[in-house]
């Protein structure tokens, strides 16, 4: 992902010269006519088609983990970074809070908050977090936890309330014993009535009388609905299960830029992101707020495991967009690396291997592909990746020969001469519609022995960065006719992951995204890109098929596809008039049709799923069929 903080002005600029410029000519095609277009399917031939073909990219940004698909609800909740302040609070009752840096919850949560008493209190007093732009308030039941420290005995009371209604929603006491001698934490569950927006906020309040005339400490407050898979400091249930239904093979994690830092200090580090949530300092990230890491390393790796998809580490190579660290000066970082790879695949016997299984998981993760670096072609990294890339190669290679290495980019003048044996190289396409249709062919005649992926691709349909925009129609449809050629040639297109993948509505950075919502009910808004996503990924065979057509490519294209005695064909109509197209599929007899249709320049808006796609049966005893194609539409048969 490109920064929004360094290079905004460079949106696309990563895509590979060698690729983009070999093989066939730009496409162009006239998109007026509709027309017949028939289609016949062989048996056999054609090329195996990568398993992981269609994944996903993670990074925290536009609050797509904090505040996101990370279940934690409370915004600000251990004051980390350096840019938040007082954000999310608000004193109840007749008290007065403050950030206080003399009382550290512990050496890396450096501070915690203050409630001041006055010597007259009589009532119950304390503070109020109001989430991310509001607390999402559902039916269901919470997890409470905080951390708190000064003398009292007594009850504490949570309540989730509207914060300009006032309807209390959840009403709920635990007793607690604190002293002034240490922090303790607690944890309560309760159950919560919906609200039916997202203006709330959650409450936490004591008997004031008790403390009247002093003051009470409390830190690293927690709020979580339900997770996915019921994980501890897990993911969001509601958020992470709509993921899942995309079937995504892979994760490329955990950047994007936000793996470089704007300094090389402030990169994401790998070991402040595990063990207990009170020792993870959190950091000041690329996209404009602070990152809390309570989506860390395991956390990464649980998500994987739960949703079956392969993980794509990326480790930090020596670029920051403050500095650039290569030669002698990266040995130390290489060996950050190499003691990050002992914490996932040694043995509990190792000294990194016996601190994961510390942390909860006694056998090795499964890593069979690292990225070294983030997009090496940007931002000053081109001219010292080659050495870079070789020094961190060698070191990963020679002791984990298993693992696929990953260059961050296809650029070959900044890529080592000769590139290793087995490398793959990797491609960020952010284009406009007709842009993607034009690399329709830009793998078809490539090297058969360079394997690639796209580690970032999404259509964009502006110029201007800063902006905040929506799929529609058009741009998805391109989308879908750029995979297709992704497809067709998925014996070297190994994997694809499109990005970003998901936006809180009013914090966004960087947009279109795959989904997005807020804290109100019912804003989960899967855009028409989701859809493509989820209807390729979810139809696709093990072999790429060869097909015959009455036609050239354009405005229709298709890829054909089987697994067993199971076929597929994709279809995206890139024009304006429809496209009537007859199938011809030897030994099959029905199955279904899913379509994803809409005007040219219609698609989803917060809250308001206008577009998703629509399955219907299919039968026909000599496996011919018919598929009236809308314009811009996009369509998989799944026959058997």
């Amino acid at each position: 992902m490109k920064s929004g903080t360094a290079v905004f002005s460079s949106l696309g600029a990563a895509i590979s010269i060698a690729l983009a410029t070999c093989g066939a000519e730009a496409l162009t095609h006239d998109r007026t006519g509709s027309g017949l277009v028939s289609l016949a399917v062989a048996k056999d031939g054609g090329n195996r088609s990568s398993p992981l073909l269609y994944g996903v990219m993670f990074e925290e940004m536009d609050h797509s983990g904090d505040g996101g698909i990370h279940g934690q609800l409370l915004q600000n909740n251990g004051f980390q970074g350096s840019s938040l302040g007082m954000t999310s609070y608000a004193p109840v009752g007749d008290a007065q809070i403050s950030r206080d840096t003399s009382k550290p919850v512990s050496t890396a949560i450096k501070s915690s908050l203050s409630v001041s008493v006055p010597e007259d209190a009589t009532s119950y007093v304390g503070f109020a977090n109001t989430g991310y732009n509001g607390v999402p308030v559902m039916n269901t039941t919470y997890n409470t936890s905080f951390w708190m420290m000064g003398d009292y005995s007594g009850a504490i009371n949570i309540q989730l309330l509207g914060s300009h209604s006032g309807i209390v929603y959840a009403d709920h006491n635990l007793t607690v014993q604190s002293t002034a001698a240490k922090f303790t934490q607690f944890s309560t569950t309760f159950d919560s009535k919906p609200s039916p927006d997202g203006d709330n906020e959650w409450h936490l309040t004591f008997d004031g009388s008790k403390v009247a005339g002093s003051s009470l400490s409390f830190g690293y407050i927690q709020l979580f609905p339900p997770t996915y898979h019921d994980r501890e400091n897990g993911l969001r249930k509601d958020l992470a299960t709509v993921l899942a239904e995309v079937n995504p093979t892979v994760l490329r994690f955990p950047g994007g830029n936000n793996i470089e830092g704007l300094q090389v200090d402030s990169r994401w580090k790998w070991n402040t992101t595990i063990g207990p949530l009170i020792d993870r300092p959190g950091r000041e990230s690329d996209w404009f707020y602070p990152n809390s890491d309570a989506l860390g390393l395991d956390e990464y790796l649980w998500w994987c495991e739960d949703m079956k998809m392969t993980p794509l580490l990326a480790v930090w190579a020596g670029k920051s967009y403050g500095d650039i660290i290569s030669g002698s000066d990266l040995e130390p970082y290489v060996d950050d690396i190499m003691n990050e790879l002992e914490y996932l695949l040694g043995s509990s016997t190792t000294q990194y291997g016996k601190l994961r299984a510390q942390n909860g998981r006694r056998d090795p993760w499964k890593i069979d592909y690292v990225e070294i670096g983030n997009e090496d072609d940007l931002t000053g990294g081109c001219a010292t990746y080659p050495d870079r890339f070789n020094q961190i190669y060698k070191a990963i290679h020679d002791k984990y020969p298993h693992i696929t290495l990953v260059a961050s980019n296809g650029d070959y003048r900044c890529l080592p001469s000769p590139l290793p044996e087995g490398v793959i190289i990797d491609l960020h396409l952010y284009r406009q519609p007709d842009d993607f249709v034009a690399l329709f062919n830009q793998f078809d005649n490539q090297p058969r022995n360079q394997s690639v992926m796209v580690g970032e691709y999404g259509c964009r349909n502006t110029s201007d960065a800063k902006g905040t925009y929506r799929s529609y129609i058009q741009g998805s449809c391109s989308e879908a006719v750029y995979m297709m050629g992704m497809e067709r040639n998925s014996d070297i297109v190994q994997m694809a992951a499109y990005a970003p993948m998901l936006e809180h509505f009013g914090l966004i950075a960087w947009s279109p995204t795959l989904y997005g919502f807020d804290s109100s009910p019912g804003s989960m808004t899967p855009s028409t890109s989701y859809y493509v996503q989820k209807m390729f990924a979810s139809n696709k065979g093990d072999t790429i098929l060869p097909v015959n057509s009455s036609s050239d490519f354009g405005p229709l294209y298709w890829v054909a596809s089987k697994t067993n005695s199971t076929y597929y064909v994709k279809l995206a109509n890139y024009g304006a008039d429809e496209q009537n197209v007859t199938v011809s599929i030897p030994d099959t007899n029905s199955g279904r049709l899913e379509m994803l249709a809409g005007s040219q320049l219609q698609g989803n808006r917060p809250h308001d799923i206008s577009i998703q796609t629509v399955i219907t049966k299919v039968q026909n005893d000599s496996g011919n069929y018919t598929v009236n194609m809308a314009p811009w539409a996009v369509a998989a048969l799944a026959v058997s």
